[in-house]
């Protein structure tokens, strides 16, 4: 198929051109008539987004998400490639359920799955799972998701198990026994009669991956980091040369603990939304390349997971659909980092830290692409989602930056044109 974009404002230059589209890759510029002309009107042209940290759900939680839904909810915020995380049931233990995942995906999906799979046997954290088996089907990464991989024993071993299959561990900083609550630690959650989560759950963990990350020289990634004194471990560490990659969400830059009041179950997830001074430092984190890359943890819900007792509701939020608007609206339109380092942080260093061979629009690269507008404020309606699922804080919120066409290996996924 030929497609030709006119009129794109690439990498956000100022000068509109062209990009050309051949047999699934961006090729130089030809003559032929094309398939498919598409002119987006100044639209900012971007390599697809990657996203490195989702919940597709699929299989065993269907009801919640599915890979055709899910992937179809992220090509329409811009997404190409998506990293599954292990927690389905079965659990992706073994190369069967990756085999599984990557067959359906590309039966029904809208855009590319790449499974994470899961570092112990059925996340119970007591043998490591079969992480060659895995490898060669076809997993990019090692992770116990929502349960950090304990004992410290384990977490040596799945280090040095997944790296000899050139792997990366990426680990949910959490230490349990400090953590059996349901928002944030502090004056708030006391006022709400509401047990609250510790930064220093967070952070113990954060430090001991650091240490045996450091201890072993080898890679480590740090899961979703929402606060201060996180950030400053990372930061350290790396000053210190060890190997460590991070992420953070949009979530932790747009929002702090404010948003549970009254109980808002949307907005409950894990770690939990902290206060102003961690949100600042999470966006100082990214803008120094503290933290290397922005991820969804996009994690759909029921309404009977969540429109129940605060303390009693699962913890998460969907996020495909509003993570590139909210990190432009909050990041990049407020000068708090370029519109180049938003791009390496959600398609460039994704698919470095994976090895995904994506991220670039370079001639010759796999068509992956995205197109945004960058002029036109919209509010976000949850009901015009299409995921399952409808778990966000962010319903009525003004933003800016809406995706309005997605093309995965040259075919067009998803397109809002005028």
């Amino acid at each position: 198929m030929k497609v030709i974009i006119r009129n794109a404002r690439i990498m956000g230059e100022d000068s509109p051109d062209n990009l050309y589209i051949r047999d699934g890759l961006i090729t130089a510029p030809y003559n032929d008539p094309p398939d498919r002309e598409i002119d987006v009107s100044g639209a900012a042209l971007f390599p697809g987004l990657i996203d490195a940290h989702c919940h597709l759900r699929d299989p065993g939680y269907e009801y919640k998400e599915d890979i055709q839904s899910g992937t179809m909810s992220a090509a329409k915020g811009g997404y190409t490639s998506v990293c599954c995380m292990p927690n389905t049931n079965p659990v992706c233990d073994n190369a069967s359920v990756v085999s599984s995942i990557i067959s359906k995906s590309k039966k029904v999906g809208f855009t590319n799955v790449f499974p994470i799979g899961a570092a112990s046997k059925g996340l119970c954290g007591k043998e490591l799972a079969e992480i060659g088996l895995m490898k060669e089907a076809g997993i990019v990464a090692i992770s116990n998701d929502g349960l950090p991989i304990e004992p410290s024993d384990l977490m040596r071993k799945v280090i040095e198990y997944a790296s000899s299959f050139d792997l990366i561990v990426m680990n949910h900083c959490e230490d349990t026994s400090l953590s059996q609550g349901a928002m944030n630690e502090g004056p708030l959650s006391t006022r709400m009669g509401l047990r609250g989560i510790p930064t220093l759950a967070e952070n113990i963990m954060i430090s001991r991956d650091l240490l045996i990350a450091e201890y072993l020289n080898l890679p480590v990634h740090i899961c979703h980091v929402s606060n201060k004194v996180g950030v400053q471990i990372i930061r350290e560490a790396k000053a210190r040369g060890v190997k460590v990659t991070a992420e953070t969400c949009p979530h932790y830059f747009s929002l702090t603990e404010e948003a549970v009041t009254g109980y808002n179950t949307d907005a409950k997830m894990s770690p939990p939304l902290r206060t102003e001074e961690d949100r600042q430092a999470i966006i100082e984190g990214l803008a120094d390349k503290t933290i290397d890359i922005i991820v969804t943890d996009h994690a759909p819900h029921h309404p009977d997971d969540k429109q129940i007792e605060f303390s009693m509701a699962e913890k998460g939020i969907v996020g495909f659909e509003t993570a590139f608007a909210l990190a432009y609206t909050n990041l990049v339109r407020k000068g708090r980092i370029s519109l180049s380092r938003l791009i390496e942080c959600m398609s460039e260093k994704p698919s470095e830290i994976l090895k995904l061979g994506r991220g670039s629009i370079q001639i010759g690269s796999i068509a992956d692409i995205a197109c945004f507008d960058l002029m036109t404020p919209f509010v976000f309606d949850k009901n015009q989602m299409l995921s399952k699922s409808r778990n966000t804080p962010f319903h009525n919120h003004e933003l800016v930056g809406k995706c309005i066409l997605t093309i995965q290996g040259g075919q067009i996924t998803y397109e809002e044109l005028c």
